[in-house]
């Protein structure tokens, strides 16, 4: 089998990594021109149900422990005026839970788990289309073409592959706005200190202001806003940002000012829950592009399970692969992303504060039949 992987992020290098274990070649097409071609965000917290359980089929979970941080679990929610709603604090040193590592060193962890020759750089997938023979022929910019007898579209939420299967359209679901702070100990103690070790959300009527700490010294700050309420233009400036947030403390709007670079705004999209598509032979989606979801924490989680499961699909029995990884993949993931969709329409809401309060506070346990 030829394997042509579009995508090089976290769901195209898992399957690549698990299909080699296998004895099974692919090629990965990603459009960067390099590992190092640009940073990779924030960090991420791999639940033990998927993305820990897909390294532990790649053989990288020992790989994974050296470099996660279990204390980045940490989780402080505060409302405005900086009052602290929820502290959730990680059993020190557990990997029990949901540790976090910085997206960069995922990657690097899983590039350099390849064969060198396994990634093609500077090669964005334009279009693809079936052979009469059957696989697909893959035409690159400047014309370049080459084939394959499986293509997995991993190519994200503007997808090139996912029109092959659904025509499917994207909805908007919030604006999100990113600024980073470098040093953040040295340079900004009190901040650091405000946001700990791992995750700082501050909650507000429809707005929330989030900040995450990086393995490499930095914060990550995000910002999530309604979809469509401004043109997305406006929040490229710190000032538009802080009168937007004038009313809040100013410990908290602290993290805007502090930010080391022009703020950078996105509009947020996502699929409709409960996506599916009739199967095309030789075809088929991993993780954003087979069901983009609002980034609540399940996005490359479940990309990596895709892959995890795909991989081992086609090792057992490449005929029936692809159509049971679809079936078993649609009904694990809808409702995974109707759940999303209900964390992201309640982060924005207006109780937003009480109703993540609510979602994060345990619920006791109910007594036993024999006690009652």
């Amino acid at each position: 089998m030829r394997i042509a992987i579009a995508g090089g992020g976290m769901g195209g290098l898992t399957l690549a990594r698990i299909l080699h274990r296998h004895g099974l070649d692919a090629v990965v097409y990603e459009r960067e021109a390099s590992r190092s071609a640009r940073g990779q965000g924030g960090s991420l917290d791999l639940h033990p149900e998927s993305g820990q359980r897909a390294l532990a089929d790649a053989g990288l979970a020992g790989s994974f422990r050296t470099q996660a941080r279990p204390e980045g679990e940490e989780h402080r929610i505060v409302d405005p005026a900086g009052r602290i709603l929820v502290h959730h604090v990680p059993q020190p040193g557990s990997f029990s839970g949901r540790p976090e590592i910085d997206r960069g060193a995922l990657r690097d962890l899983l590039l350099d788990s390849l064969p060198d020759d396994t990634v093609v750089w500077r090669h964005r997938l334009v279009a693809a289309a079936p052979r009469p023979g059957g696989g697909w022929e893959l035409t690159f910019p400047g014309g370049q073409v080459t084939g394959c007898d499986i293509l997995v579209g991993a190519d994200g939420a503007r997808s090139v592959v996912r029109p092959l299967l659904t025509d499917v359209r994207l909805s908007p679901v919030a604006t999100l706005v990113e600024l980073h702070i470098n040093e953040v100990d040295r340079r900004h103690p009190e901040l650091a200190e405000l946001v700990g070790p791992g995750n700082l959300w501050c909650v507000g009527v429809n707005q929330i202001l989030a900040a995450q700490r990086l393995g490499d010294g930095g914060l990550r700050v995000g910002i999530t806003l309604p979809a469509g309420d401004r043109p997305i233009d406006t929040y490229g400036s710190k000032r538009a940002l802080l009168e937007i947030f004038g009313d809040w403390d100013a410990r908290l709007t602290a993290l805007i000012e502090a930010g080391d670079s022009a703020p950078v705004p996105r509009l947020i999209e996502a699929m409709p829950p409960g996506t599916r598509w009739a199967g095309r032979p030789g075809l088929t989606l991993i993780g954003d592009a087979a069901h983009l979801m609002p980034p609540v924490g399940e996005g490359a989680n479940q990309a990596m399970l895709d892959a995890a499961e795909l991989a081992g699909r086609l090792a057992a029995d490449p005929d029936s692969a692809i159509q049971a990884y679809e079936e078993a993949m649609f009904a694990r993931t809808q409702p995974i992303a109707e759940m999303s969709a209900r964390v992201q329409a309640m982060m924005l809401s207006p109780t937003a504060a009480q109703d993540i309060v609510r979602f994060f506070t345990p619920r006791p346990k109910e007594t036993a039949a024999a006690d009652s």
